[in-house]
């Protein structure tokens, strides 16, 4: 039986994304029919039909679904790859992997400013958190917090310590304890709580749990006004500086920390080098106002 060809699958892809084989042939600029035929060569090939035909309208069945789960993920990655080759032969690119809330909340906002004083070097993102293999990710640099154990052969330069402290939008939520409160947990820092209620002695009794999948929807409900967050300082110091925000605790290290992790001494390249002073510039600014009795305490900062 002769193989399904790439382009039987691309045609497929555009069908699939679209629900229709003409609209699949105007983005793909060819006829209805070209369309048609390659999806019917493609489900020969594989000996089963993977739309539902009606009149004039198409429908992906369950093995069409299936197949198309991996052809969207597969061209949504040639498409990042060919992105990032185009980048590359217009200048530098420094592919950095970050934590999503991190991202989110704290690199995106501030890469503007990265990008004024280095022009000619462009950031490519991507969103991931845990243990990264360098040689087959194409990443660059990573920024991690030390909640895993990486490579020896991994270089690693420390960013900065983590803060963390309660936060919530409620101004007055300060006091001697926090009983009664309604305390947001994250799926991905399950002990944040326990953990800074050793360090602080602060009171959670008849506190009542509400579970987030991730620390971003934590800061996000808390935001919303639908409890107290545990949160890294960094993660929402511009919503503490707009009011958004109240940290009626201050912050207090939780004995981790961030680094920058490379397959090679971040020195060896210039623009691994530049990133790095950038970053480091960066989290110290924002750093030393964590450190002024009372600039986002309520009560005390710790």
């Amino acid at each position: 039986m002769k193989s399904p060809s790439l382009a039987s699958f691309r045609f497929f892809e555009a069908a699939a994304q679209t629900g229709s084989f003409v609209k699949a042939a105007e983005s793909l600029h060819v006829t209805h029919g070209a369309v048609s035929r390659q999806v019917r060569l493609l489900e020969e090939s594989l000996g089963v039909e993977l739309f539902e035909r009606r009149s004039r309208a198409i429908f992906l069945n369950a093995a069409g679904r299936s197949l198309h789960a991996v052809t969207h993920s597969v061209f949504e990655q040639l498409e990042g790859a060919v992105y990032r080759l185009q980048q590359m032969a217009q200048g530098e690119t420094l592919v950095v992997s970050c934590e999503p809330t991190i991202a989110m909340k704290w690199l995106i906002p501030r890469l503007p400013g990265f990008h004024k004083k280095n022009p000619d070097i462009h950031i490519h993102l991507v969103a991931a958190g845990g243990p990264i293999d360098f040689s087959r990710s194409g990443v660059d640099v990573a920024l991690r917090r030390d909640d895993f154990h990486w490579s020896p052969e991994t270089y690693a330069v420390k960013i900065c310590d983590e803060w963390v402290g309660p936060v919530s939008r409620n101004e007055k939520a300060a006091g001697a304890s926090l009983d009664g409160a309604k305390l947001l947990y994250s799926g991905t820092r399950p002990k944040a709580w326990s953990a800074w209620q050793r360090s602080a002695g602060v009171s959670l009794k008849g506190s009542s749990r509400v579970d987030y999948e991730h620390f971003y929807l934590c800061v996000q409900a808390a935001v919303s006004g639908l409890g107290v967050a545990m949160a890294s300082f960094l993660m929402v110091q511009d919503e503490l500086h707009n009011g958004q925000l109240h940290a009626p605790y201050g912050f207090l290290r939780d004995g981790s920390a961030y680094y920058l992790l490379s397959p090679q001494p971040l020195e060896q390249s210039d623009k691994h080098a530049r990133f790095q002073e950038w970053l480091m510039q960066e989290v110290n600014s924002c750093l030393s106002a964590v450190d002024s009795p009372g600039a986002y305490a309520g009560s005390s900062a710790v």
